[in-house]
Formats: C-alpha cells, structure tokens, sequence
C-alpha cells in the first residue's frame, strides 16, 4: 500500500532505571552470563503503568489528543477488564474517544500500529519480560513501553507495508504462568528466515527500493533476528536493549527515529508468528516528533538492583511481609468518583485567590470562596521536598519506603511515596517529578496512583 495518508506524527520510549547485571546474575548462578546489564522495571511498575508514561511524553507536546487508543502487551496487569482505559484516563482526556487492549503476542504491537494508523490514534506497548532461572529470557529480557501518535502530516511516512503468517509452535506461555517456554532453536529459525526474506523483500519492491538506508529487526526468536540483521545489514541495537516482547519493535523503531534523518528511509520487521514489514521515509518534521529522551541517552546510568531483589520483584522469592495490617482492597466506587485526581493527577484552582488545592476541593482553603474553581492539573508539574520522612516498617514490597511532603512549581502541596531512590538520594530541596505507578495489590486489584522520582 503506497501513499498511505496517515503516518508517525510524535514518539517516545520509556525504560525504567533498574538494571540487572548480567555479572550478578553469574555470581548468583554460578553460569557464564558475560558482561552487559538488562533493564528491569521496579516492583511498583507494570504494563499499563510504563505505557502511561510513553503515552505521556507523546500526548503531552500534541494540540488535540488522540482519538483512539490501542494497547499492545503480553503481560496484561488484567484479564476481562481493559488496561487502556487505566492508560486514556491517565492522560487526562475525559470520556471521549475509543481505548482497547491488543493482547496476546508480541505481534499484536503491529496490529495496534495498524490500527492507529487507519483511526490516526495513538499505538501504546509496554511488555514485562520475565524468565525462568539461568533462562536466556531472564538475561536477556528488557522492560519497557512505546508510543506512536499517528495522523494526517506525518513525520514519518508509511510508503509500504506487507504481512506473512504461518502457524508453527515456537513460543507459549500458558494462561497463568510467570514465563514463557520455547521450541528447539533450529527449527525456529528455519521457519522465520524464509518468511522474513519474503515479507521485507515485498515491502521493498512496493516501496520502490533495493535496499533502505535504516533496517530493524525484531523477533521472538534471537536467533533469526540475529541472522536476519545480518542478512539485511541492521546496525545493532543500542547497548544494552535486551529483547522487551511487545514494546520491542516500538522501542528499536524508536531508536532508529532517534539518529534518522530527513530523507532517509527504514525498512522495520517484525517477526512473530510470521512476519511484519514496512517501509517507512522520515519527513523534515522529525525533530518535532521525537518526544522525551532518546533511548540510548535511556540506557545509560541506571540503579543497580541484586538478583534476589528482581526474584522477589518477580513474585520468583516470596519475603516475610511487614507485620502491620495488610492494606485494603480499592474500591470501585470511591475511585470512580474520583478517576480524574487519582488517575490523572488532577487538583482544583480558586478562581478568586489562585490557591491550588491538592487534591482538589471545592472550598477554597485560603479564601473560603465555595465552588468558584477550575480544573488545575499536575501530573507534568515538578516539584520540591519540604520535608521527607523514612518508614522502615510500612507495608512496602521494597521497604524503606519514603514518603515526601512535595511543593508544586505553580502551586499545590502533597504527600507522595517516592520511588526510584534510596533514602540518601532524598534531601529538602530535592527536584521531584510525577510518575504514574502502583501503589500495591490487594485480591488482584491494582491500586493505581502517582509517586514522585527525583529527576
């Protein structure tokens, strides 16, 4: 299909800050692992938490907001309700438009890209990895999300797209279970290869070119995407990007549309359960597009965390919990009635004195004004430590938990956890930003809020 009239209008990437040392795994395992480290979300992200915050970075510098949303993952935080609708009202945009989850494998991140690029929406993946023990899934994993705004005026141009599909057994994970199996090498790669070749050639044919100045390469099978980057001439991968299921596409498309310049054309593949290809052409608009820190700027630095930390992470080592009452199970109708505070950090603005309430009131506390107020929200203000406090025995999967007292640049004063810190990294006067996690689980509902990181 030549000419399609909706393209890529913005991206951005999300990693999280932990990583696993390939070193520490080793140690621990008493296995030659080499040297490198994995991205690891923290114990209070999932799916739906690191997808809200690469829909954030897009939505945040677009005019109107998406019309519809498509959610790929294959590790969903919920069956039978739906994970976007957590990721639309985190955006703050009301009622309005169409959100969907599209689960499953880690193709269905093409099958949200299509469908964004037929509605002009928004394409939103985030996947956690999770490997068995001295697995080559748990070494070389990533977590971490996407997103692509699409619409009319692309900066990247869709020039073609083609598709193969052949039913084999390569990669499963049953219902239920924490990780994924795989088949005999060998004989994924001689299923992929031949699909590969035919669906990238085709897209190339119909695009009108030999070759592309940019090839990603994506695929379940390490394996066949290692011979088939090499076939094609794919650059590597950032250092460090491990395999991150259905954000994977997203997140090394991401990173090509970081170094791609005006003119130049990519060649993206995905390969799982057959194969995806498309020809892309980066536009003068790119500049504009590119939305957060780039991947690779990403990559670097990160929070050391030991193994024992990803297992209980994991849920794969179960530790003693604080002696305190469990926390109680939200409940949907208090959350309901508060979705645009609790969801998208939302606080209120007297119109007659400017005080900013957090959360919102609808008696002002610094005039008394009633009911003469106007929506203020917050989720991209930062923010400062008043004052801060350390809870070595709080109900915390990760404990000490630190809980701040945060003043808002502009107005509005909370207390927030925060997370991605130890507490010698916490002080007065520490620059905090907002970050869309959860809270904790309680009978497998997932209690949704914001905590602050310092940036």
């Amino acid at each position: 299909m030549s000419g399609h009239p909706e393209g890529i209008t913005a991206y951005a990437a999300y990693l999280p800050r932990h990583r696993l040392g390939h070193e520490e795994l080793g140690g621990e395992l008493g296995t030659r692992t080499g040297q490198g480290r994995r991205v690891l979300a923290s114990y209070d992200e999932d799916s739906t938490t690191m997808g809200v915050e690469a829909a954030r970075r897009v939505v945040a510098g677009n005019s109107a907001p998406p019309g519809a949303i498509y959610f790929a993952t294959t590790t969903p935080p919920y069956l039978d309700k739906t994970n976007a609708a957590a990721i639309h009202a985190a955006l703050d945009l009301g009622h309005e438009g169409f959100a969907a989850d599209v689960a499953g494998s880690a193709r269905s991140t093409v099958a949200a890209m299509r469908a964004a690029a037929g509605t002009g929406g928004l394409a939103v993946m985030a996947d956690m990895r999770t490997g068995l023990p001295t697995s080559s899934d748990e070494r070389d994993g990533a977590d971490g999300a996407a997103a692509f705004a699409y619409g009319p005026d692309p900066a990247v141009e869709i020039v073609s797209r083609t598709a193969a599909t052949a039913e084999f057994l390569d990669r499963w994970r049953h219902p239920g279970a924490i990780a994924g199996r795989q088949w005999e090498e060998r004989f994924g790669l001689e299923m992929y290869m031949p699909l590969i070749r035919d669906a990238a050639r085709r897209a190339l044919t119909d695009a009108g070119l030999d070759r592309a100045d940019h090839v990603v390469i994506s695929s379940s099978h390490a394996r066949a995407a290692a011979t088939a980057m090499k076939e094609w001439g794919a650059a590597p991968a950032p250092q460090g990007l491990g395999y991150a299921g259905a954000a994977d596409l997203g997140l090394r498309l991401a990173a090509t549309l970081d170094e791609a310049n005006p003119g130049e054309t990519i060649l993206s593949v995905g390969a799982t359960d057959g194969c995806d290809a498309a020809v892309l052409r980066v536009g003068e608009g790119i500049a504009k597009a590119r939305r957060g820190p780039p991947v690779a700027e990403q990559l670097e630095g990160g929070r050391e965390v030991t193994y024992a930390t990803y297992l209980m992470w994991r849920g794969l080592l179960e530790r003693e919990p604080p002696r305190r009452p469990d926390p109680e199970r939200p409940a949907g109708p208090p959350a309901a009635r508060a979705e645009a505070w609790k969801f998208a950090f939302v606080g209120s603005r007297c119109l007659q004195c400017g005080h900013v309430h957090v959360p919102p009131r609808r008696v002002c506390v610094g005039c008394g004004a009633v009911d003469k107020m106007e929506r203020a929200p917050l989720a991209d203000k930062q923010g400062t430590v008043a004052t801060y406090t350390v809870d070595r025995l709080a109900f915390s999967p990760s404990p000490p938990m630190i809980d701040a007292v945060v003043d808002f640049d502009g107005g509005g004063r909370y207390t927030l956890e925060v997370t991605d810190a130890a507490p010698e990294e916490v002080d007065i006067g520490t620059r905090l930003e907002l970050t869309f996690r959860r809270l904790y689980t309680t009978d497998g509902i997932h209690n949704y809020f914001w905590k602050v990181r310092p940036i």
